[in-house]
């Protein structure tokens, strides 16, 4: 509140109301001023946040030392001032006096009022020590919450004449009046405080403020590795991803009340986090486990496998958590304890992926985000409803994100504005119309997720902005200097270096996902793929650079077709496009060229199981496993070949983490471990015995190695870029042929832009 005096309390026949939401919330116009002690100070602008060190808020004698000394000020300033006045109501004078603003400000750093009992002899001791200790200059010393004096109260209020009263030679009779008149006067304390109270959690009017991120840390909110920010379902606390520059990406969690943050250990590389229904336990994803912890830090319990790029969760009452296990597929339900993970969702025909589930309150049902990879605005994409038992799964609205349901309402995407609309959680039904919350909301139009987050209570958080523009190729040099762009933003699903250096080939996704090339030289992008095939992605270069092999599907997205095969077409942009294989079961991606030409080696995604490295020989022959995880839940997401031919690097999803190893190629034989903190993505040198790694902290390594006979041997381990940016999915990065730069990309979005908060949302709905 930060502006409790008496003048703010009113006496009525219904009891003792706490008037004004207080100095948090921000004014369009001047205040009127009172007196020169009473009169308030500066308040903050709306675009600020509640509470800004160097300003002082308040009114003098009912400010609280921090607030004097224009600190941070929280619920125990509040408490400061709530002491005053009672001071004030039990003595008729005021707790801090003086002939200037200096000197109240001066006595309320460095004095103690007159004890209460010396001024009123009859004031019941517990009484005296409960302001006193509200009176308290050091903010630990004082009672912690507006509900610690409140107990206080009721206790003395309950105890009467136990309560301990001074014993003076007065008559019984005067006692007796007194201690009535006493306990009257702690009966409205005490409606004052509950008042106050309840003005913490439930506030009249909406308040809009800014949460930047702390000093020196980067939020991490966008892309497939990323850790958007999800408040507790009791609004007092908001978990988020984010990391420094000398620390990874981890989780941490803000306390709203006091601002204080705290970086969660054990979380590192944590991504998509969300809360248990009591607000006490955080849950998340990491090394391809769903995991839970307490909320305040501690050990980390395992809970399922996530083999494939999870893609978020969401913890139902009764302990039961639904959940995207892979980036493609359906969702799937495990007990918060762990045991046998279940379906609980099916793909129909135009749908190839269910994400971003959310609870609703009866622990019955959720919503989900259901599309196609391959055509997102193919008809059916949208927030759907569903039943835990599978009895109910229906589209509520069409969207290109997922939603989620606060205080009665759905909040979800509409072209590039946040809309609410009322949702009768136990029948999935919307009711009255949208309604704007904000026009223009931060998006990540590559995972179709909406940056926004809202609590049970009235509590909602966004950051504001329009769709991501999606990331920057960028070239860097091998100490992480920042060389050169290349094109403009754009969201990639895959890019690779030709072979002599001059043209990038990159999959680039718009209305539709098509390939590129681009000059390395000018920039200037040209289209590749003129075809009736959809879902281009993941190009790679012919060994002599004439040719662009990528996946793409017929219209399988659209509930027609086939899963993603490979083609192949002349990098000139002459003829049409080549099948060169496709697989009997399962999807094909990232297709590369062996160097000497003899195999075609690609990722075959085998759905719920996983996926491994196949190559089928050039010009027809039955494929064969290259590379494959030891274990059945475990997954491969990416691989490349040495330049000799003699070796595959691949990265595996498994359940001690993701790591990067080393096999023999073409047979798969031996199982070197080349990372030490986790692998993302590995690219071969072409002109040295040098491998390029990236670890689970986003630092781009070089591996050194001998390789003799069938021996292969990492002989050690250089950080050459610390810390680069996340990407937002897609390829992590390339090498050029030199090996003295590399290609990588960058999300465009801002990552320490400010989340907005705004307290009481509902109240700006029309009702």
């Amino acid at each position: 509140h930060r502006d409790l005096k008496p003048g703010n309390v009113m006496l009525t026949k219904s009891g003792a109301k706490l008037l004004d939401f207080g100095l948090a919330k921000p004014q369009g116009g001047a205040m009127q001023p009172g007196s020169v002690l009473t009169q308030a100070i500066t308040q903050t602008s709306p675009a600020s946040p509640i509470t800004q060190q160097g300003h002082i808020v308040g009114t003098f004698q009912y400010m609280s030392p921090e607030q004097v000394e224009g600190k941070e000020a929280d619920a125990r300033s509040d408490i400061f001032a709530l002491g005053a006045v009672l001071y004030e109501m039990a003595t008729g004078k005021r707790a801090f006096e003086g002939k200037s603003a200096i000197s109240v400000a001066s006595a309320i750093l460095e004095k103690d009022p007159e004890p209460i009992s010396q001024v009123q002899p009859l004031t019941p001791p517990a009484l005296e020590h409960v302001v006193k200790t509200c009176l308290a200059k050091d903010a630990e010393e004082r009672w912690q919450s507006a509900a610690d004096v409140a107990r206080q109260l009721r206790w003395i209020s309950q105890s009467g004449s136990q309560a301990g009263v001074s014993a003076l030679p007065v008559r019984a009779r005067r006692q007796r009046r007194e201690r009535v008149a006493w306990a009257a006067v702690v009966v409205l304390l005490l409606a004052v405080v509950v008042v106050l109270a309840l003005m913490g959690s439930r506030p009249r009017a909406p308040l809009h403020a800014e949460l930047a991120a702390p000093a020196g840390v980067s939020f991490d909110f966008m892309g497939d590795t990323s850790a958007p920010p999800v408040l507790s379902p009791d609004g007092t606390q908001l978990i988020f991803g984010a990391h420094t520059a000398k620390e990874p990406r981890a989780l941490w969690v803000r306390t709203l009340a006091t601002g204080a943050v705290q970086r969660l250990a054990g979380t590192d590389g944590a991504i998509f986090p969300f809360w248990s229904p009591d607000s006490r336990w955080i849950a998340f994803f990491a090394d391809g486990k769903l995991r839970k912890m307490r909320s305040y830090g501690g050990p980390v319990a395992d809970i399922a496998d996530t083999p494939n790029a999870p893609r978020g969760g969401a913890w139902l009452p009764g302990d039961v958590i639904v959940y995207a296990r892979d980036f493609a597929g359906p969702l799937w339900k495990v007990g918060a304890s762990g045991g046998t993970a279940e379906q609980v969702t099916k793909l129909d025909a135009q749908q190839t992926t269910h994400r971003w589930p959310m609870a609703l309150p009866d622990g019955k049902h959720f919503l989900y985000y259901a599309t196609s990879h391959t055509s997102p605005s193919a008809q059916g994409s949208g927030i759907y409803f569903a039943a835990l038992d599978g009895s109910v799964n229906r589209l509520v609205v069409a969207s290109d994100a997922g939603g989620l349901y606060a205080s009665g309402y759905l909040l979800y995407h509409q072209q590039n504005s946040l809309v609410a609309q009322r949702l009768d959680a136990g029948s999935g039904t919307l009711r009255g119309d949208p309604e704007i919350l904000s026009d223009a909301v931060a998006y990540d139009p590559g995972t179709w997720h909406l940056l926004v987050t809202a609590s049970q209570g009235g509590a909602l958080a966004y950051q504001h902005g329009a769709a991501s523009p999606g990331e920057q190729l960028t070239w860097m040099d091998r100490s992480g200097k920042t060389l050169s762009l290349l094109g403009a933003p754009a969201t990639y699903n895959g890019y690779r270096i030709s072979p002599d250096g001059k043209r990038v080939a990159a999959a680039i996704i718009g209305r539709t996902s098509e390939i590129y090339l681009l000059e390395v030289e000018s920039g200037l992008a040209t289209r590749l793929s003129f075809d009736s095939l959809t879902g281009h992605s993941t190009p790679s270069w012919s060994p002599d650079g004439k040719h662009v092999v990528y996946a793409a599907d017929n219209g399988f997205g659209t509930g027609v077709g086939q899963p993603p095969a490979l083609y192949a077409k002349a990098a000139n942009g002459s003829g049409g496009a080549e099948l060169q294989y496709r697989p009997e079961e399962g999807g094909a991606t990232w297709p590369v060229w062996s160097p000497d030409g003899r195999y075609l080696v690609f990722v075959l995604n085998r759905g719920p199981s996983g996926a491994q490295v196949e190559a089928v020989p050039v010009g027809g022959g039955k494929p064969f496993v290259v590379a494959k995880p030891q274990f059945p839940q475990d997954t491969v997401v990416g691989f490349d070949i040495s330049r000799d031919g003699r070796w595959i690097a691949y990265v595996c999803i498994e359940a001690g983490g993701t790591q990067i190893y080393v096999s023999a190629f073409p047979s798969g034989d031996g199982r070197w471990q080349v990372s030490a903190q986790g692998g993302n993505s590995a690219v071969w040198s072409r002109n040295s015995d040098e491998l390029f790694f990236e670890d689970n902290g986003f630092n781009l390594s070089v591996a050194s190695y001998t390789a003799k006979g069938s021996d292969f041997a990492v002989t050690g381990i250089k950080q050459l870029v610390a810390q680069r940016a996340s990407p937002a999915g897609g390829t992590a990065f390339d090498v050029s042929p030199d090996g003295k730069r590399f290609l990588v990309d960058v999300s465009s979005q801002e990552s320490s832009a400010p989340l907005t908060l705004v307290l009481n949302w509902t109240a700006e709905l029309k009702k």
